[in-house]
């Protein structure tokens, strides 16, 4: 299949790389926003919000030109979800697919939180389990998005080290939280850790990767996973469980 080399609307776009599925449908004249709970839901749930979208712009799949899903890093499960559904709608409909950083979306959500200045540096983290971070970090300049740290898997003390060696003008993400007291901030930059509207942060990045022309065949579209081991073994958990014992 050719794809388009031109930016196509209406574009629609989806994320379930969290414990939400983040949707949104952008018509050219309109925008359609839905986030609905996720996780082991998603494979279940993530049509019917689609086709919920496409009821309330008052369009037909057909009528759809572009698909936008979030590749990754996130959840193994969530990430198939995502690029299966892509995937799918991509072959089904003869459409091009745009697989965006699903970090990014984290990014663009807190630049619109602080206000979307002209210039902006911001860390992203993510809650990945096992103590372990999806870590990236981005610049917002010339009105878009540069990549200064490709997304990455890293410990809790490799990102510390990272932020200790260049501090971030900002920090966003679920592991600001999730590790609060044991991963050490760097003093005085702002902290976003809850997303505001992670489905509009979506849909803008994909209306922007549609008017940039971006797009591949759905054969091409794959997701991005950081982590070959997806989940810890009965031994490790049990061990995780067990008091720890200091040195006298």
């Amino acid at each position: 299949m050719a794809v388009p080399t031109q930016p196509m609307l209406p574009v629609l776009a989806l994320d379930t790389s969290t414990e939400s599925i983040a949707a949104g449908l952008q018509t050219g004249r309109a925008a359609f926003h839905a986030q609905v709970p996720g996780g082991a839901l998603a494979s279940r749930a993530l049509m019917p919000c689609l086709q919920a979208l496409l009821v309330q712009a008052g369009l037909r799949w057909a009528d759809i030109q572009a698909i936008a899903f979030g590749r990754g890093p996130g959840a193994f499960t969530g990430l198939r979800t995502a690029c299966a559904v892509a995937q799918g709608l991509g072959f089904g409909l003869a459409r091009p697919l745009l697989p965006l950083d699903s970090l990014l979306i984290v990014a663009e959500d807190a630049h619109a939180q602080a206000g979307a200045p002209a210039q902006w540096d911001v860390s992203v983290a993510m809650d990945a389990r096992m103590d372990e971070v999806y870590a990236a970090r981005y610049r917002w300049q010339q009105g878009q998005w540069c990549v200064l740290e490709a997304p990455a898997l890293l410990s809790l003390a490799q990102l510390a080290d990272r932020w200790a060696a260049a501090a971030p003008g900002a920090l966003a993400g679920s592991a600001l939280a999730a590790f609060a007291g044991r991963l050490p901030l760097p003093a005085g930059v702002p902290c976003f850790t809850q997303e505001q509207h992670r489905a509009a942060a979506l849909l803008r990045l994909a209306v922007r990767a549609v008017e940039a022309g971006a797009g591949v065949d759905a054969a091409e579209a794959l997701q991005l996973y950081l982590r070959d081991k997806v989940a810890l073994t009965t031994d490790e958990r049990l061990a995780a469980r067990q008091p720890q014992r200091t040195s006298a």
